[in-house]
């Protein structure tokens, strides 16, 4: 399998941006997620999520919407549709007060 583009478009002292683009089949290959962040989907994305204890769901996130999920999540996210999906990551980072 392999892997999708990842783009950043925005790396400051409070968020990482990042644009991922998936052909069919592709993935983000295994992650965990060290900020709270939002994903807000430009196409439709048909993802499939593998899961820590190898179980699996699949969603469909309507382009130009948005969901926030908070740190420590783990998954592989892939493109389980017939047509190319992308979608924006907002990434919050802890603010230095």
């Amino acid at each position: 399998m392999s892997h999708c583009t990842a783009t950043t478009l925005i790396d400051d002292a409070r968020t990482r941006v990042t644009r991922f683009d998936f052909e069919p089949g592709q993935n983000t290959g295994w992650h965990r997620h060290e900020m709270d962040y939002v994903i807000t989907a430009i196409t439709d994305c048909h993802m499939r999520l593998v899961h820590p204890d190898d179980s699996v769901t699949e969603v469909t996130v309507p382009a130009g919407t948005a969901y926030a999920r908070d740190a420590g999540v783990e998954h592989d996210v892939i493109n389980a549709g017939d047509t190319a999906m992308s979608f924006v990551e907002l990434e919050l980072k802890p603010r230095a007060d």
